[in-house]
């Protein structure tokens, strides 16, 4: 049997790279079958894109927020097994035909049905299509029925009033848990746990000999409470008062020391005086009894009042303000039978409910009842499943289209009519606006390799939304792309945002603003060096007016000072560097006159490029290199291919202002320096008609025309007769 024949893949080029075609449904099927090394990129994150995240949440099997390669081919088949024509999934379109649902299958037909049932709970009945909108309105697709297969059960499930008051009880005594409608109910689970508590509780109640060990009656909880709580300081009190006994010199320790006080009176003391709750409960001396009321540390007053209460008074009788040590242990041991009832004490999660009421229900129907309503549900459970089914097959085939185009390929990236899903918007910024701007967590050293320019800028909208995204500008120039400018931000919502740079990337723009850029750096350089001569000028101007206030002053006591004589080398030095200057002019302004007037031009052009090119070399060089990857990398992409910047795309990316088509211009400015602008006016004026004259004299070859500071050329009527060669020597030579 031979193997069948290999699916024939097409690929475009876009930027500069090629990237696989997905056309048909057959694409589709084959997917898992092409190369990963030819997939664009590898895997993306779940949150920051223009794409549903629930969508993207679902297709994320292992939920690890990154969605891989086989999550992806997974999400793929469970679709494609659902409807009845692949190329659906190449749609993207907003609704799902119902006609489309593969209903050839047990599984396709319940998918079905459940669509329609959604579409009749949301009053759509006779709707064709189902959308995203329809099947995510959990609350008004499963309101219609209380029994909605998810295992949960409300009181509003059954009309029986018993069972209603039994769910309400299982729910007072262990709480109850939300179902799809947002009710509260009780699960199976919690039915069982419920009168597992009500069994053991009637129980542990039902013990005999409970009436002989409360031997306060219904006091005696309340007593035994007040006992326990300060049962561990008392015995401290006793213990350190026998070894008081033992050795007097102990004493002084067991009262703890005097620096012990310093330190919590050096602050302010709280009136419940918790400073002091680990110090002992009173003044510590041997065979001392506990005193109740005076004399008892502060933080323990008010629980020992209260063991004198319900405890001392009722059992040793009233009046009692001391404690013995043989009266603390006859007291416990009063109470002894009855604390280690209460450490068996079971059930205690529906005490509440009362011996009379747990007996009830342990003995009436509603159990049964429940148990019926719970299987109930239990059996509508593949129904009810396949609506939440419907809502995954419909974000799928709306979602999938978008996702294939922006991971397998970036066809939506490259495209005219559509953003690629890690656009967030557009930023506005130094009469630009750039496309190219992704959400990122904060800038990454890692988007330097991109060789792009850019700039990250934080967002923020009322409310304090705020948003940090990372703007790429790949067209014009970087002068005046600084921190700290403002621009703003529109998200693919429309909604627009206050933008600010926070930091920038540094990297060429633009071939034409690396041609100007060595002029730019020079006239930069000349106003620094300009603006550093005229502070040190100032500087030293403002030394000599102190230098003449001072001569001025003291004007009395200064000694005439003999005249500077000229330094005869200083003049010479001058001289030589004078002389320098000017023969380097005369020697270009000679080679430029030996050229014809067409060749000054290409000179200036030459002398141009050769100042720009190593600039321009170096621009086209990371130019050619730029790159989108390392900036999605290091927003959690893992990207396959070179996705390529050129300068064609990067000119589409950001758009320079231009004025609109058939838009009038006035070039009247009534704020222009007139005076500034009449003198550039007469100086271009003057150059051209110089340059005019130039031309003239030189295109007058008959007349042997020369520039004025060239010689006058000599003629042969200015040669003199003495120069010329005698008739006879003439007539000698052979």
């Amino acid at each position: 049997m031979s193997n069948p024949s290999p699916h024939i893949w097409k690929f475009f080029r876009t930027g500069g790279i090629d990237q696989v075609a997905l056309e048909t449904a057959a694409d589709l099927l084959n997917l898992g079958q092409l190369d990963q090394k030819l997939w664009v990129a590898l895997s993306c994150p779940v949150k920051g894109l223009e794409l549903d995240e629930k969508t993207l949440a679902l297709i994320d099997g292992d939920g690890d927020g990154r969605i891989r390669v086989p999550e992806l081919l997974a999400a793929i088949s469970w679709t494609v097994a659902r409807v009845k024509d692949a190329n659906l999934l190449l749609k993207g379109d907003e609704g799902l035909p119902l006609a489309t649902i593969n209903d050839s299958t047990s599984e396709g037909k319940i998918l079905l049905a459940s669509a329609r049932q959604i579409l009749a709970n949301v009053g759509k009945k006779d709707a064709a299509a189902i959308t995203v909108a329809d099947a995510a309105d959990t609350a008004q697709i499963f309101s219609a029925s209380s029994l909605n297969g998810d295992g949960i059960v409300p009181p509003e499930a059954t009309e029986d009033a018993a069972a209603q008051a039994l769910i309400k009880d299982i729910i007072a005594c262990l709480g109850g848990s939300k179902d799809r409608t947002g009710s509260t109910g009780v699960t199976a689970a919690q039915a069982d746990a419920f009168f597992a508590e009500l069994g053991a509780y009637i129980a542990w109640v039902g013990l005999s000999g409970t009436k002989d060990i409360a031997v306060l009656g219904d006091a005696t909880d309340t007593a035994c409470s007040a006992l326990k709580a300060v049962r561990a300081k008392v015995n401290d009190f006793f213990a350190r008062c026998r070894l008081a006994a033992f050795d007097a010199r102990a004493i002084a320790a067991l009262n703890r020391s005097e620096s012990e006080y310093l330190a919590i009176t050096a602050k302010d003391l709280k009136i419940t005086a918790e400073e002091v709750a680990d110090f002992p409960l009173a003044t510590i001396a041997a065979g001392r009894a506990l005193p109740l009321c005076d004399g008892v540390n502060p933080a323990w007053a008010a629980a020992l009042a209260t063991l004198q209460k319900a405890a001392i008074t009722p059992v040793l009788g009233a009046g009692k303000n001391e404690l013995t040590e043989a009266e603390w242990h006859a007291l416990n041991a009063k109470f002894a039978a009855y604390e280690t009832w209460l450490g068996g004490k079971a059930g205690s999660a529906v005490e509440k409910l009362g011996l009379a009421r747990a007996k009830e229900l342990v003995a009436g129907q509603g159990r049964a009842a429940l148990t019926e309503l719970l299987a109930r549900d239990k059996a509508l459970e593949p129904e009810f499943k396949a609506i939440s089914d419907v809502e995954r097959l419909v974000r799928y085939s709306r979602d999938l289209r978008a996702l294939l185009h922006n991971f397998v390929n970036f066809a939506d990236l490259y495209s005219r009519d559509r953003y690629a899903v890690f656009q967030a918007g557009t930023l506005y910024l130094d009469s630009r606006s750039t496309e190219l701007c992704i959400r990122v967590d904060a800038p990454n050293a890692l988007a330097a390799m991109s060789k792009a320019y850019i700039a990250y800028c934080t967002c923020t909208r009322t409310g304090g939304a705020t948003m940090t995204i990372a703007a790429c500008f790949t067209q014009g120039d970087s002068d005046y792309l600084f921190t700290g400018r403002h621009g703003i931000f529109y998200d693919r919502a429309g909604r627009d945002w206050d933008a600010v740079v926070t930091s920038i990337v540094d990297n060429p723009i633009s071939i034409r603003q690396a041609f100007w850029s060595p002029y730019k750096k020079f006239v930069r350089m000349v106003e620094e060096q300009v603006a550093k001569r005229a502070a040190a000028a100032e500087a030293a101007s403002s030394g000599k007016l102190a230098a003449a206030a001072e001569t001025t002053a003291n004007a009395d006591k200064a000694k005439p000072t003999e005249p500077k004589k000229i330094d005869i080398g200083t003049v010479a030095a001058l001289g030589v560097a004078v002389g320098a200057i000017g023969g380097a002019l005369a020697t270009l302004a000679t080679g430029l006159a030996g050229l014809s007037p067409w060749q000054l031009p290409l000179v200036l052009v030459a002398v141009m490029l050769a100042i720009s090119c190593p600039s321009m070399i170096i621009a086209w060089l990371k130019l050619r290199q730029r790159t989108l990857g390392p900036i999605l990398e290091g927003n959690g992409w893992a990207v396959n291919g070179r996705v390529k910047i050129n300068i064609p795309f990067g000119t589409a990316l950001t758009a320079v202002a231009k004025l609109p088509p058939g838009a009038k211009r006035s070039l009247e400015d009534p704020y222009e320096d007139k005076e500034a602008a009449a003198k550039r006016r007469q100086l271009i004026a003057l150059l051209f008609l110089l340059a005019l004259a130039a031309v003239a004299i030189r295109w007058d070859h008959t007349r042997r025309g020369h520039y004025f500071w060239q010689p006058a050329p000599v003629t042969e009527a200015a040669i003199p007769p003495a120069a010329a060669t005698p008739p006879a020597v003439a007539a000698a030579k052979p």
